[in-house]
């Protein structure tokens, strides 16, 4: 055995599967090139058999991909282990993973299947894909509600026919971490030269505990996790990639064992998936979600600004992520306030931040959320001076289903007009600010785009909130409107000023607020 647990990645296989998460050939590729960047082990590009266009993305990924090994999903069926051999054979490293239920109720209600027959229909699978690869992979599938002594006797079988890896799928997410560990332990003593193959685990997550029966697994000597990004899949979804591998990261003192997942492409992996499905991560998602590093209470974020120890187990740069967030709200306490007015550019004295601190408290008992435009009006004292560099002056889009979507937009930067420019983009808001983009020539990225109807009805008022990255600077801009298209420019060329202030402020340091109101 080694010390190392492979990542076997099904993301475009089985959490593809989840409904809303369904990707085009395009996009599977784009998404195997970024998993091949993250460094798992094994993609299951797909079911080959299952559609002329899966096997055409299975083929196109296993060609094009280089590093990971790439299997395609096949039934204990002739014509799935030639459809999956097809698609694979002649690709640089490649294997074929085939399955069959093993559980009486999927054996008698869903197979029609004795027990006999089912080991002897997995034998000639594995026995089939053999003569093209010696990468071949068995799955009992609803193996944790089947007979662990018919367990023992299929899997050894497969074994003598040639299967290398052995997988043992909690398919329905019915077993507990103390079952399970008992059941790896069975298997891995009792099947036929078990210490010759690699004992692997397919959790889900019905009763939420995918990633504990996965690590249990490990403990007990299973060496490869099959798993999802964002922990997507079918019903409740699978382990999710980013909370196993971060487990035996941060608790490597108790697991001792490592994966080859370069952990720093965690989140951008999470944010690629989300961009190709519209599949949004909750924000209380380990790892990866929107609050996984936000601290609201003043008590944690006291803590934090000292030492991020002592409220966070993982630094946010380990998995992609630029840095922790301090929500300000009305759990906040005045370290919180006095470090985000310090990274705003502000140098105030203790009777400044005294009197800001109450009317921050009055303003959060009214706000869930305070934003930093909002202290700055606490700061000042006043409409917010000298950034308005950028204004909109006038936009105009043109889209439609057999329409390139185009904006034509008029600015004024510092006080002077600009000519019409028109830009085009995926939509008309995408095609707006692109166009300002073009105007202002600054490089930025694109982090966060949120949309809040503030009134009813179809002629809702309209609040767009959008925050851009650029050279290390984060801001957020918001802009409101009856017309999406013009709040979110309004938003973007919000952001854009705000922008130029902290870039003018980081390079000049500190600013006082006497000095801030003469700008």
């Amino acid at each position: 055995m080694t010390d190392r647990v492979r990542i076997f990645d099904t993301t475009l296989r089985d959490g593809e599967q989840s409904p809303g998460c369904s990707m085009n050939s395009e996009e599977k590729l784009i998404m195997a090139r970024q998993l091949s960047r993250l460094g798992v082990d094994t993609i299951e590009a797909g079911f080959a058999a299952s559609s002329p266009g899966d096997f055409e993305s299975v083929r196109q990924i296993g060609f094009e991909i280089d590093g990971p090994m790439i299997v395609s999903l096949c039934r204990v069926i002739d014509s799935d282990i030639d459809a999956g051999v097809n698609a694979l054979d002649g690709a640089p490293n490649w294997g074929i993973h085939t399955f069959i239920g093993t559980s009486d109720l999927h054996l008698k209600y869903k197979l029609n299947l004795d027990r006999k027959t089912a080991i002897e229909k997995s034998v000639r699978a594995v026995e089939r894909a053999k003569k093209h690869t010696t990468n071949i992979e068995f799955s009992a599938e609803d193996a944790t509600r089947s007979d662990p002594n018919y367990l023992v006797e299929i899997f050894s079988a497969v074994v003598r026919a040639g299967a290398t890896i052995l997988n043992v799928p909690d398919t329905v997410g019915y077993i507990t971490p103390t079952e399970f560990a008992k059941l790896i332990m069975r298997l891995r003593n009792d099947v036929y030269n078990a210490d010759q193959v690699i004992f692997s685990v397919h959790c889900h997550n019905d009763l939420g505990l995918a990633a504990s029966n996965s690590l249990v697994a490990v403990e007990m000597g299973a060496r490869q996790i099959e798993c999802t990004i964002n922990g997507i899949g079918e019903r409740a979804g699978n382990a999710s990639l980013e909370e196993v591998v971060m487990a035996m990261k941060v608790r490597q003192s108790h697991y001792r064992i490592d994966t080859a997942i370069k952990t720093e492409q965690i989140f951008p992996s999470s944010r690629l998936l989300t961009k190709l499905t519209g599949s949004v991560v909750q924000a209380n998602k380990a790892i990866v979600g929107a609050n996984a590093f936000s601290h609201e209470a003043g008590i944690h974020q006291d803590g934090v600004i000292k030492n991020s120890l002592t409220y966070e187990i993982m630094n946010p740069e380990s998995v992609g992520i630029t840095k922790n967030q301090l929500v300000l709200g009305k759990h906040s306490g005045r370290a919180a306030l006095n470090e985000k007015v310090r990274e705003m550019g502000f140098d105030v004295s203790k009777e400044e931040l005294n009197r800001i601190f109450k009317q921050f408290k009055i303003l959060a008992d009214k706000k869930k959320t305070v934003y930093e435009e909002d202290i700055e009006i606490l700061i000042t004292g006043d409409k917010i001076k000298g950034i308005e560099r950028y204004q909109l002056v006038n936009v105009n889009v043109a889209s439609g289903t057999e329409t390139i979507p185009t904006a034509t937009v008029v600015m004024e930067i510092d006080g002077e007009k600009t000519a019409p420019m028109a830009f085009y983009g995926d939509g008309p808001v995408d095609a707006a600010l692109n166009t300002i983009k073009e105007i202002v020539k600054i490089p930025c990225v694109l982090t966060s785009y949120v949309v809040k109807a503030i009134t009813g009805g179809t002629d809702a008022q309209g609040v767009v909130s959008i925050s851009i990255e650029s050279g290390g600077i984060s801001v957020t801009g918001r802009g409101s409107h009856t017309d999406i298209v013009v709040a979110s420019a309004l938003a973007f060329v919000n952001a854009l000023n705000r922008l130029e202030l902290k870039k003018s402020l980081k390079e000049g340091g500190l600013i006082s607020i006497k000095e801030y109101q003469t700008v």
